[in-house]
């Protein structure tokens, strides 16, 4: 359910140009279109977001978001690096927009574009979540029952069970794990404790295929591969990469 809100509410996609990894991964072609462009896509289908906007150093991305239909705001070279934190280009977007157009949104939601996969609503999902739950700031994740083992000076140890008491994966109690696709918060939770996250924190469960993320040339051929796979079962999933 999409609640109706008298909030302003913009999606902010940071993309800068450099990738060591991934050389030019932002633009990397995903089922015909360059990556970035299914997250503004994805943007595009919310019925709660006022403003898309992309972050970036780069002419190139810069391009291409205007070609598909998102706003640009250019990164200083100082807030591009790789050491450079998203909080840092989220709170420059605040700035710039205060500064030139004296203007301050009320929630922002953070999209990483390395996550291509989302179902159509997702984003207006979850700012509804945020909302119902009179929340502060809220994270995505998917549901996670799988046994992990910490390795420290040569020796393993459980951490999140007990291997003499294995439980079936049914069983596990309900973890979650954060799948870096969608983040939703108050701009003064940003600006106070320059962190995505604070305050009253919800969280919104997503679909399990939502937890790939390109972060390899791997990464995109396994995108691809499921994308295909869901649009010939019939799936709404369409070359924006919905699911």
């Amino acid at each position: 359910m999409v609640v109706s809100v008298g909030k302003q509410i913009i999606a902010v996609i940071p993309a800068r140009g450099g990738s060591k990894r991934v050389p030019r991964k932002n633009l990397l072609p995903l089922r015909g279109k360059p990556l970035i462009a299914h997250t503004i896509e994805h943007a595009k289908h919310s019925r709660l977001v006022s403003r898309i906007i992309v972050s970036t150093d780069d002419n190139e991305i810069s391009d291409v978001a205007i070609h598909y239909g998102a706003e640009v705001i250019k990164r200083p070279p100082e807030l591009s690096g790789d050491i450079a934190s998203s909080e840092a280009a989220l709170l420059h977007v605040v700035d710039w927009l205060a500064e030139k157009e004296k203007y301050e949104p009320d929630i922002l939601v953070f999209l990483q574009c390395t996550s291509p996969i989302r179902k159509e609503r997702d984003i207006d999902n979850a700012i509804t979540v945020l909302l119902e739950n009179n929340a502060d700031s809220l994270f995505s994740a998917c549901r996670f029952n799988k046994y992990i083992w910490q390795v420290r000076n040569g020796e393993v140890s459980p951490i999140n069970y007990d291997f003499r008491h294995r439980w079936r994966e049914q069983d596990f109690p309900h973890h979650v794990q954060e799948n870096g696709s969608i983040f939703v918060f108050k701009t003064s939770i940003l600006k106070e404790l320059s962190n995505r996250l604070g305050g009253k924190i919800v969280v919104y469960e997503m679909a399990d295929l939502s937890f790939i993320q390109i972060d390899s040339n791997e990464d995109i051929m396994l995108c691809n591969c499921i994308m295909d796979m869901l649009a010939s079962m019939g799936s709404p999933l369409g070359a924006s990469g919905r699911l």
